[in-house]
């Protein structure tokens, strides 16, 4: 990749990392209620990481 990012690509580019991250930690009471102990990792939408998918952007 370039060293110098153009800033749509840089913008587009970040919105896919906030995309990837994980749901936050009040999410799995909001959902499941106090007693379950789920990882916040299965509320995320799109589960992408820079080794394994690449993006169009």
């Amino acid at each position: 990749m370039a060293r110098y990012k153009h800033p749509g690509k840089k913008a587009r580019l970040a919105k896919k990392g906030r995309q990837a991250r994980w749901a936050p930690f009040w999410t799995v009471p909001k959902i499941y209620g106090q007693g379950r102990r789920v990882h916040p990792g299965r509320h995320t939408a799109r589960k992408r990481s820079w080794r394994r998918t690449k993006t169009k952007a």
